[in-house]
């Protein structure tokens, strides 16, 4: 793994922010200056690919990155605000009710945080 493959596993890993890319980016270039986001792009791509990160995607949202450990996530549903949530290892079940062995799933409950709610409420919408 080059150096900073080795940094923005680092990054990642010590986040609970759900980074993007260019925010990563801006992160590692504290570091090193001199790096190039196309860069950071390879090495997210690496370290997801090998397992070693995950990948958050949602709709209308540039891709976030986040730490390995087992959890879910809240979406809001407006304003694309995500958050972790433990709901547990649902492997097992998952599987019995599939009929199927699953390598990974990856849970994300849409919701309305409590911002848009209020905003919402505020415009009578």
């Amino acid at each position: 793994m080059t150096k900073y493959g080795k940094k923005i596993l680092e990054i990642v890993s010590s986040s609970r922010s759900h980074m993007t890319a260019e925010e990563i980016f801006d992160a590692l270039r504290q570091t090193y200056p001199t790096v190039v986001l196309a860069t950071v792009y390879n090495n997210l791509n690496r370290l997801w690919q090998d397992d070693l990160i995950r990948k958050v995607s949602v709709e209308g949202m540039p891709d976030r990155y986040d730490r390995i450990q087992r959890h879910d996530h809240l979406v809001c549903r407006r304003c694309g605000k995500l958050s972790d949530i433990d709901l547990g290892d649902l492997t097992a079940e998952l599987e019995k009710k599939a009929g199927i062995s699953i390598l990974s799933y990856d849970l994300k409950l849409n919701y309305l945080c409590e911002e848009c709610r209020k905003e919402i409420q505020e415009k009578g919408m």
